[in-house]
């Protein structure tokens, strides 16, 4: 259909139908206006300007003139450059209103993407404000998975699926990994299914299907077998009529691919394409948008991209007849070109025919400046080659904030222009200047926390309330100081994005072993950590100890040391639990000659729990572990494990619904979307933030995405901005002086002022805030490892154990706080035999004397009938007439 002349009419004015413009021209010289008399514009406030206001759309009403641009600007491809608190949302919105009511599509013609349902689901609520019931008939308005899902679901069977196929979870994928890693005979120990799922994940988030995976990269798990595993596995879907995650996009790119004609119906539906935070598309997306943002052809495939962009180079079809091209990835980062210098775009057309048409109305919405999360696959440079990728693209920056005081914006606004890789912006605000950006410096973290929780107080006395004021930290592990410092003040708070510290499974995990040391009546404790790390001790073997401990009322710790004295359980079941009831007597026993906080140390090391997320490759093993390191940091603090397990049940007592008024703290990631008055930034040392990991591991695109991170940062914040770093912190389970963040000195220095820390000097108590920690030797407990310390503290329990008859002091001689042990060497080490009286053994036997007698015939729910030939205690042992002699409890019989 030709283009309507009165949609290409200029932005700001109604259009003019051509016959009009030519009328003016002969308009009769009488008619027209005389030079003396002045224009005329309607008076502001008068009848003709209410009447015109009346006129323009609610939707268009109180829009800037560069967000109004964003939404009139229909035709042809467009980038809206939305910068932090620009109003990105509303403009996006309001351009599916003005879409709908301008008549340029209906609503099942436009799609819309966004990467959350939360951000589709207040898109869908913005709508209906504005349409009514019209946002009802927008089926194409979700996330990208959920479109695609949607998409493969009607043409499943193009894909070897049928339409009602699975979409499986994390735990399905990797329990059918562990199948396929055992039929290949590969160690789930040595390569676990859990670091292949994140490796296919990874593949498929770059719309590599198994042929397409680069062989070194297939190298790298089970000794080369990882490609044949990913297509073992992907086999192995469809025999289940399952899909996971990824295939979501990575089947739907290839239904487009080899079925034109399926790929020019979604092309023909769709005359507008709307995406929102673009910078966060992975490759999958991006083929996946690329593929539906060509306008139809009569070629059998659209044209992708220049020959090399991407690492993808051009193929014949397996026919060989050369009528067709299709893409095919090969090893390459994406995108190893440079761009052209005219910033031309290479286009692939089938040979003998004419090149595609130029791409259809599709408008990218995002921000260059807060791509943060390369880290989970998004690729920054997907918005900064929109121009090289849609010839003609008109490009809109939005940069009249509204959210932040002009020294935020300008502190943010300086550090991010620091970054080589952006389009480049510059936020403004009408808003007043306000509070400079604060830069304060603290001895340590424990007085940066204080700092803050003195800052936060003074605000809320203020009047300032506490939901406008969030903490955001660069790594998870940093939370946990605030969160205790903040019970201490009695201030409420809430984590956002995830767990609180002590509510973390690693976490509760190893409280639960401190527990049941401290109390074996604890059976909430011992089930949970009964089979963690697994020890093949499994719901039947804990639903046997509870059913003894409630017939014999006495806790499940005692209910496993009877058990295990007979054969209800089988031999390798009750093999590991017996070894972990010894444990727990070992550390029970070491917990009267070790500090607590070497015996945590020792109990994560010795119970298997340290080395399970050692071996474990998911993402987040390494933060668990730091985690773990940090709550045996925060035992110091306490004189005995009582006090801490005391401590922690204050903490986790302090439950508050969502409505309560409490302090945000979060990760940085978590953040982003977020906006409060009142924003804390501790952490900001070299290290830290920037990571050093993500400087290790990316170079200069890591340390980009990390500038970028703190321009997130800074950016939350409306009215005040309060940057911390600490000039000793414990990172990796070590005391280390830290310096601060180059990030520092990249702020402008006419926005930041350098204030003095509120939480004390720490210098030994010459302050007057009281004595520091590193005043009192022994609240180290086993930190440090030089061989000096070491011997100090050696001689020092010895001499202490030829005074008292025990090792005292807590101080040991490992070379890492979670280093493997062995039982030999040192005295507070050393395995004790059971403790005597009179040389009668303690606790030979559990229980009162049994009501059986000698000769008894009894019935046994697994071994059937038999006679008792022996009685010790309540433990029985009965010659069954088919199973032969065994050992039971006698809560688990009956008279027969």
């Amino acid at each position: 259909m030709p283009p309507n002349p009165a949609m290409k009419a200029p932005l700001h004015r109604p259009a003019v139908p051509s016959w009009a413009e030519h009328e003016s021209q002969m308009t009769e010289p009488n008619k027209l206006t005389h030079h003396g008399v002045p224009d005329h514009q309607p008076a502001s406030g008068g009848i003709a300007a209410r009447a015109r206001a009346a006129a323009t759309p609610q939707y268009l009403a109180g829009l800037n003139p560069e967000q109004r641009e964003a939404v009139e600007t229909l035709d042809g491809p467009v980038l809206v450059l939305a910068g932090a608190g620009t109003g990105k949302t509303r403009v996006l919105t309001c351009r599916i209103a003005h879409i709908l009511s301008q008549g340029r599509a209906r609503p099942g013609e436009i799609l819309s993407v966004t990467f959350t349902n939360k951000a589709a689901r207040e898109m869908k609520l913005r709508l209906g404000h504005m349409l009514g019931q019209a946002v009802e008939g927008m089926p194409w308005l979700g996330t990208f998975h959920s479109i695609g899902g949607r998409i493969l679901r009607t043409h499943a069977e193009l894909v070897q699926l049928k339409s009602n196929f699975t979409v499986l979870d994390v735990d399905d994928q990797v329990r059918l990994l562990k199948q396929l890693l055992a039929a290949e005979n590969i160690d789930d120990k040595r390569w676990p299914a859990r670091m292949l799922a994140g490796l296919i994940d990874g593949w498929k988030n770059r719309g590599l299907n198994p042929a397409q995976v680069p062989p070194g990269e297939a190298a790298v798990f089970g000794n080369g077998k990882g490609g044949k595993l990913y297509a073992s596995y992907q086999e192995r879907l469809k025999i289940l009529n399952a899909a996971d995650f990824g295939d979501l996009l990575l089947e739907n790119i290839r239904l487009f691919r080899e079925h034109p004609d399926v790929l020019r119906q979604y092309q023909n539906r769709f005359k507008f394409i709307l995406v929102d935070e673009y910078q966060d598309t992975n490759v999958a997306q991006y083929l996946w948008l690329r593929l539906l943002s060509q306008a139809p052809s009569k070629a059998c495939a659209p044209p992708l991209t220049s020959p090399r962009l991407r690492g993808e180079v051009d193929a014949r079809s397996a026919s060989g007849e050369g009528d067709s091209r299709q893409t095919v990835l090969v090893e390459a980062p994406p995108h190893p070109d440079p761009l052209p210098a005219s910033g031309a775009r290479e286009q692939i057309a089938p040979p003998g025919m004419t090149p595609a048409a130029p791409p259809k109305n599709i408008c990218c919405v995002g921000d260059d400046d807060q791509s943060i999360y390369g880290w989970r696959g998004a690729e920054v440079d997907n918005i900064l080659r929109f121009e090289h990728d849609f010839p003609g693209a008109k490009v809109i920056r939005l940069e009249r904030n509204y959210r932040s005081t002009g020294h935020i914006l300008a502190a943010a606004s300086h550090l991010i222009a620091h970054n080589e890789g952006r389009l480049g912006k510059t936020l403004r605000t009408e808003d007043v200047d306000g509070e400079k950006v604060t830069v304060t410096g603290a001895w340590d973290s424990e007085e940066e926390a204080r700092a803050i929780g003195e800052e936060i107080e003074e605000l809320q006395r203020g009047g300032h309330k506490l939901n406008d004021i969030a903490i955001l930290v660069r790594a998870s592990f940093q939370m946990r100081e605030f969160e205790d410092r903040f019970v201490t003040l009695g201030l409420p708070y809430r984590v956002i994005g995830g767990p609180r510290f002590y509510e973390r499974a690693e976490i509760r995990d190893a409280l639960a072993y401190l527990r049941v040391i401290n109390s074996a009546a604890d059976d909430l404790a011992f089930e949970r950590i009964v089979n963690v790390p697994k020890r093949g001790l499994g719901d039947a073997t804990v639903q046997m100890l509870h059913d003894h401990g409630r017939k014999r009322r006495i806790p499940l710790f005692e209910a496993a040391r009877a058990v295990v004295e007979t054969d209800e359980l089988k031999p390798k079941a009750r093999g590991s639990l017996r070894d972990l009831l010894a444990s727990f007597d070992r550390w029970r026993a070491q917990r009267e000659v070790t500090s607590h906080t070497e015996l945590a140390e020792i109990v994560l090391d010795e119970s298997g729990y340290t080395e399970m997320w050692q071996k474990d490759r998911s993402a987040d093993a390494a933060g668990r572990l730091e985690n773990l390191k940090e709550l045996v940091r925060s035992m110091e603090e306490f004189e005995n494990l009582q006090g801490f397990l005391e401590h922690i049940s204050l903490v986790m007592d302090r439950e508050g619904s969502a409505e309560d008024d409490a302090v945000s703290l979060m990760t940085l990631h978590s953040a982003k979307g977020l906006e409060f008055d009142n924003v804390f930034l501790p952490g900001w040392e070299e290290g830290l933030f920037p990571s050093q990991r993500t400087l290790d591991e990316q170079g200069r695109a890591g340390l980009e995405e990390e500038r970028r991170l703190a321009h997130v940062g800074l950016t939350r914040a409306r009215r005040r901005a309060k940057l911390y770093f600490a000039t000793n912190r414990r990172i990796h389970g070590t005391w280390s002086t830290t310096i601060p963040s180059r990030f520092l000195d990249e702020l402008p220095a006419h926005n930041v002022e350098i204030t003095e820390s509120k939480g004390g000097s720490g210098w030994g108590g010459a302050s007057g805030y009281g004595p520091s920690r590193f005043d009192n030797v022994e609240s180290f407990g086993s930190s440090y490892a030089t061989p000096g310390w070491q011997r100090a503290q050696a001689n020092r329990a010895r001499g202490q154990s030829g005074r008292h008859g025990q090792a005292g002091g807590g101080f040991n001689e490992s070379q890492s706080p979670f280093s493997s042990r062995s039982d030999a060497g040192g005295s507070s080490r050393s395995k004790r035999g059971p403790m005597v009286i009179e040389g009668e053994l303690i606790a030979k036997s559990t229980g009162t004397t049994s009501e059986f007698s000698l000769d008894d015939r009894v019935f046994h729910q697994k071994f059937g009938y038999g006679n008792i030939v022996k009685i010790d205690g309540n433990k029985l042992t009965i010659a069954f007439e088919k199973a032969g002699e065994k050992k039971v409890v006698d809560s688990f019989v009956e008279r027969a």
